[in-house]
């Protein structure tokens, strides 16, 4: 029965087209060569190369203990570092660093391993590489379980435990049914067991026939382009993750697997699964193209010791085998890395199929697990050097070639054209024919001839096995001489230096003797010095016992000194504590008056603000009234002059009224004289009426006037005595600030005092109670104490002098400046009193002179009035005497009218000026008065913010002082105070043992006992040189050699 190398029957199940058989695993294919150019591109071609080269990449992971290996309590010797990618391995002699590309500790999962490391190297299959990815390590160490795991739940999910091939086969149907891409997909899976290739997805049947026929297994073959083929190994077409993961388990239980004592489930061969991917593309004008990716899955066998694996026959043949392989596999990794000129791959089957995978086209990421258990050291460490040695190794990565679908459907043409002919010219029994007999000869010979040819080909492997047990053989003994060489050298050498040493021995002998001959010399000296060192002893002893009497009298001194020491130091403390304690109540006595200073400095503030508020009141109630005062007297002046200017007006026509009727009426006058008599009476009456009025209004307006400046002076008298009130307050609280600063200082001053007296009394104490010896050295301890306390009170003391000096400066400026201030508002105030005075009087002649006026008035009025009656008396008179005398009355009386006239106008004029005048002049005065209280208030307020300054420096430096004094205080109790360390050097108090004379005779030596040894000594030792000397055998050849 023929088997098939790949199928060519389209299935209704397949997803993409109808693809070409794909490569067998690990053959790919490699471009013609051609002869190189005459003139020369190797330089550029081998820079390409380098470029196109990429490291193995090598992974590393740890498996956790065992639950065996944790009840055993077996030590860890490893130590994984993934962040840095480092391993750690505690040998005995020293420990050893490796770094790899990426760690994986114990606790590492397996999705995790995939995502970092696997997902990269799938999506390099999709885009056209071949991919290997392999795990290596010691049997034992989970590299079964890192490739396949947990293949899937009952529900078709992936489990948590699922390896590397369930989980890429996952990516690769996802991300291609994501991109909705047109694909096929083979699969193979295949065993490597005892250098002999099983194809493990093969039918039931044909297994069977193939063990009942012990037909020749899957061989390998080689291609003319240096490839890999396996012939005669089936593909599988699969269409879904769940055939694969089917497929997988249906390999996975036909591989040999047996239990050791390091792993029950142990693999017994390498397997190898491979997964073939075709993918179809159009290109730009609307070309199909064919991409090929491949991706292989190696489960390498572990290595093994049989010894402390348990293998016995025919699993000590398995492991000796599994090893063998491994071993090619290492001197392949060697060879490649120290650049060989031939690599070993035609040594073993697994490294002429991993050949493009190590040193190839292929893109490898190899997986080293290890164990941490002390127990696989020795495997542990070959697996890390094979593993870091592989990192070096450089493969050059060739993505495979795109096919047009043309080509491919034409190559598929011809070959279904071939099978046609084929299956055609069975059906017409046209082709070749034979008879039946030279058939059968025939198919027996070439029976004969498989057969004859698989007899060679298994004594080929016999020899080639033989010829490998020779090599291992001869290099065994090859090795084995060079062991017995380096073995005959150390021997020679180590003669030469017997040798050497026996000469040294002589000379030492010789030496020898002439000392115990000096030595014999220097005892009998030294009998004699013995004699003299016993008497000498004797006097040692009587002062021996003197002096251990001092030194107990001594002791009881030191332990009464250090009791006192004790006691000194407990009350430092104590002083140290209270002296801190007095300094915090002074710093908190200190804060409150300066705080309290600050508030009076601002109600100080606040008052000089309420008193310039008042003052602008009391200036603008001031202006107001000035201005109705002006107002009133202005009105007063023009109805006086309005009504001078009607009486004028009035006069003047009645005495023009007065010459008409004269001139006119002259007879008339007498008959209506009295009416005229009576008309004149009612005028003058008119005319004092009115004057009256415009006394009383004169007066009214001067009553008001004197008001005004009453209540001005008044409010001037306030404003003077709220200030005086203020800066006697102001100087009131600065004496009381002044007192209390005064006996804080005093307070201060007595407390540092009584620390004073009291620390020196106390050292005056300690000072008496102290030892004569010791006397000294406390004095001047105490004296420097006291001296460093009085300075630090002394300057303590001085800087509070010098605090409540400038503060008492401050006071006495701040002072001086109130009563400044209060001299300027007096001066200010007796200046108002001097304007009001003044005002007063020129208010009071203003009116003198305008009642002066009225009553001249009124008098010329009453004279009128006589007038008229003599007119009336003497108008019989006038008549008779004439018109020319009635006429020179009236011009006389029109004259002295309008001099009246006039000289009202001009007092009146005079009046009002000077009026407007002193009102001009209270308002000078009066913002004078202003702008100087604002000065005032200006400078007072530079000056509290000033002492407010002052008070915060005061309470800052005050501060800094106080832990200035509490700093040093503690150094001085604490650091500069000298205490006696306990050294545990001075001795301790013991008795002294005295020797008795008794025991100091028995010290001395007999002379016959000293010769007698010295003598027996002498003769052993020449007895013992002589006999070596005769024991001793001559130096004989080695090997033939001296």
């Amino acid at each position: 029965m023929e088997r098939k190398m790949v199928s060519l029957t389209p299935d209704s199940r397949k997803v993409g087209t109808g693809m070409a058989p794909s490569p067998s695993p690990f053959l790919t294919p490699r471009p013609e060569r051609r002869r190189p150019d005459s003139r020369g591109t190797d330089w550029n071609s081998n820079r390409q190369d380098k470029e196109k080269e990429t490291n193995v990449q090598v992974l590393l992971r740890c498996r956790p203990l065992t639950d065996d290996e944790q009840k055993s309590n077996v030590p860890k010797v490893i130590t994984c570092n993934d962040s840095k990618r480092e391993v750690t391995v505690a040998s005995k002699q020293v420990d050893r660093l490796f770094t790899f590309d990426k760690v994986f500790g114990p606790k590492a999962q397996q999705r995790s391993i995939y995502d970092q490391a696997i997902t990269p190297i799938v999506r390099e299959v999709l885009d056209g590489f071949n991919c290997t990815v392999f795990a290596y390590g010691q049997t034992g160490t989970g590299k079964t379980y890192t490739m396949e795991g947990g293949m899937r739940n009952k529900g078709g999910e992936l489990p948590v435990e699922a390896g590397i091939i369930p989980r890429a086969v996952r990516q690769i149907f996802d991300t291609l049914e994501a991109e909705n891409a047109d694909y096929s997909m083979k699969v193979t899976f295949s065993e490597l067991y005892n250098e002999e290739i099983t194809d493990l997805l093969a039918p039931e049947d044909h297994l069977k026939f193939t063990e009942e026929k012990q037909k020749k297994p899957i061989s390998l073959m080689e291609d003319g382009k240096g490839s890999v083929i396996v012939r005669g190994l089936e593909e599988e077409s699969v269409y879904s993750a769940n055939e694969i993961y089917s497929l997988l388990e249906r390999g996975a239980a036909r591989r040999r697997t047996a239990d050791t004592l390091l792993n029950k489930r142990s693999s017994r061969s390498h397997s190898i699964f491979t997964i073939t991917v075709h993918i179809k593309e159009t290109t730009i004008g609307d070309e199909e193209l064919i991409k090929c990716g491949k991706l292989n899955l190696v489960d390498l066998a572990g290595s093994e010791n049989i010894f402390r694996s348990g293998a016995r026959e025919a699993r000590a043949r398995e492991a000796g085998e599994i090893n063998k392989s491994l071993l090619t596999l290492g001197r392949v990794i060697n060879a490649l890395v120290e650049h060989s000129v031939h690599i070993p791959y035609r040594d073993s089957k697994l490294t002429r199929l991993l050949r493009d995978s190590l040193g190839g086209k292929t893109k490898t990421c190899i997986i080293a697990t290890i164990s941490p258990s002390a127990h696989c050291l020795e495997e542990t460490l070959s697996t890390l050097d094979y593993a870091y040695r592989a990192k070096s190794i450089k493969n050059k990565p060739e993505a495979n070639q795109k096919v047009t679908k043309a080509l491919l459907l034409k190559d598929l043409y011809v070959e279904i054209e071939r099978m046609k002919q084929d299956v055609r010219a069975a059906r017409e029994k046209n082709g070749v024919y034979i008879p039946q007999e030279r058939f059968l000869q025939d198919e027996a010979e070439k029976k004969a001839k498989g057969e004859r040819i698989e007899q060679l080909e298994s004594d080929l492997n016999e020899s080639k096995k033989q010829v490998d047990k020779f090599r291992e053989l001869y290099l065994s003994e090859q090795e084995e001489k060079l062991d017995v060489e380096s073995e005959l050298k150390d021997c020679k050498t180590h003669l030469e230096k017997t040798c050497k040493s026996l000469q040294d021995i002589e000379e030492n002998y010789k030496k020898a003797i002439s000392v115990l001959k000096e030595k014999e010399f220097i005892i009998r000296k030294l009998q004699h010095s013995e004699s003299s060192l016993i008497d000498c002893a004797k006097n040692l002893r009587v002062n021996l016992q003197d002096a251990s009497e001092d030194i107990s009298a001594l002791f009881g001194k030191i332990d009464r000194k250090d009791k006192v020491e004790k006691d000194n130091h407990t009350i430092l403390l104590t002083f140290g504590v209270m002296l801190d304690q007095r300094l915090k109540d002074l710093q908190k006595i200190i804060l409150s008056s300066v705080s309290q200073q600050e508030q009076q400095l601002g109600c100080v503030q606040e008052c000089i603000n309420t008193f310039l508020a008042s003052k602008y009141e009391s200036n603008e109630a001031m202006e107001a009234k000035i201005k109705k005062l002006s107002e009133t007297y202005t009105s007063g002046a023009l109805n006086l002059k309005k009504l001078t200017n009607t009486l004028h007006m009035k006069s003047s026509s009645d005495l023009e009224q007065i010459k008409s009727m004269i001139s006119v009426q002259a007879t008339a006058v007498e008959n209506f004289f009295t009416t005229a008599s009576v008309e004149a009476k009612d005028i003058i009456s008119d005319i004092q009426n009115s004057l009256n009025e415009q006394r009383k209004l004169l007066a009214f307006s001067a009553q008001q006037q004197a008001e005004g400046l009453s209540r001005s002076l008044v409010s001037a008298q306030v404003i003077s005595s709220a200030a005086i009130n203020f800066s006697n307050d102001l100087h009131q609280r600065a004496s009381e600030l002044m007192k209390l600063l005064q006996e804080s200082q005093i307070e201060k001053s007595l407390q540092l005092q009584n620390f004073e007296k009291m620390f020196k009394e106390e050292a005056f104490r300690e000072e008496k109670l102290a030892m004569e010896k010791i006397a000294a050295i406390l004095s001047s301890l105490t004296a420097r104490k006291t001296d460093m306390v009085s300075k630090a009170s002394k300057s303590f003391e001085d800087s509070s002098i010098q605090e409540s000096k400038r503060l008492q400066l401050e006071l006495s400026n701040m002072q001086q400046v109130l009563t400044t201030e209060s001299k300027e508002l007096n001066e200010y105030v007796e200046k108002v009193k001097d304007h009001y005075v003044g005002e007063t009087f020129s208010a009071t002649e203003c009116r003198s002179t305008i009642e002066n006026c009225l009553e001249e008035c009124a008098q010329k009025v009453a004279f009128s009035g006589q007038q008229w009656l003599n007119a009336e008396l003497s108008m019989n008179h006038l008549a008779k005497n004439g018109l020319s005398d009635v006429e020179s009355a009236v011009r006389t009386k029109t004259l002295e009218t309008y001099s009246i006239h006039d000289n009202l106008v001009s007092t009146s004029s005079c009046m009002a000026a000077e009026f407007d005048y002193h009102i001009n002049d209270i308002m000078m005065s009066k913002n004078d008065a202003l702008e100087l209280d604002k000065e005032n208030s200006k400078e007072i307020h530079s000056i509290t913010m000033t002492s407010l300054n002052q008070l915060k420096s005061i309470k800052v430096n005050h501060s800094e002082r106080i832990s200035d004094i509490q700093s040093r205080s503690e150094q001085c109790i604490h650091r500069d105070y000298l205490v006696e360390q306990n050294t545990n050097v001075t001795p301790k108090k013991r008795v002294i043992p005295i020797p008795s004379l008794e025991n100091i005779e028995e010290l001395r030596t007999l002379i016959c006992d000293v010769d007698s040894k010295d003598t027996r000594k002498l003769e052993y030792t020449q007895n013992k040189i002589l006999q070596g000397q005769q024991q001793r055998t001559p130096f004989q050849d080695v090997n033939g050699v001296m």
